[in-house]
């Protein structure tokens, strides 16, 4: 099972589409999760008709037409991987113990909101992944996404892609 991880895309106020390169992944992808800040519909609305299945939660710049679509905790069993999705997760100091003991019951949290990638496991072996985001770097040299697999309940393959820049029309 092949996982598209995504968070923080802030359309259209950061950028005006989702890069090409990424859209371009939308229909490899199994599964495509999306970590909150959407901030229009309209991009919740593309990615299900180019999606085999969305897991998404909203994010604290979504509004009420994300929030009635959206919860703010995703959970999926995804081929025996316990898989999770929130939007923040508060400071990066002591993330992942606090988020040990939030989810006990999962086995990969992927979350957003800092627009930093992250990918680190906590003591009780929960793997927290932030994939960044593909179109507001804030102060992170690239764009970024994720993408992973999922076999027989292991995650595998996590892998950290970066988008080119993007060109002033």
């Amino acid at each position: 099972m092949r996982l598209l991880l995504m968070s923080d895309t802030h359309l259209p106020k950061r950028a005006k589409e989702i890069p090409a390169p990424l859209l371009a992944e939308l229909p490899r992808a199994d599964v495509v999760v999306h970590a909150g800040d959407w901030v229009d519909t309209a991009t919740l609305d593309l990615l299900e008709s180019r999606s085999h299945r969305v897991l998404g939660v909203y994010g604290n710049n979504d509004g009420p037409g994300l929030r009635a679509r959206l919860p703010e905790v995703a959970r999926a069993d995804l081929d025996g991987l316990r898989l999770g999705v929130i939007h923040e997760t508060g400071a990066a100091q002591g993330r992942e113990q606090r988020c040990a003991e939030r989810f006990p019951d999962l086995d990969v949290l992927v979350f957003g909101h800092s627009h930093i990638p992250w990918d680190t496991t906590a003591a009780t072996g929960l793997r927290l992944l932030n994939p960044g985001s593909p179109t507001d770097r804030r102060r992170q040299p690239h764009c970024t996404y994720m993408t992973a697999t999922v076999t027989a309940g292991r995650l595998a393959d996590v892998e950290l892609h970066r988008l080119p820049p993007r060109v002033p029309r």
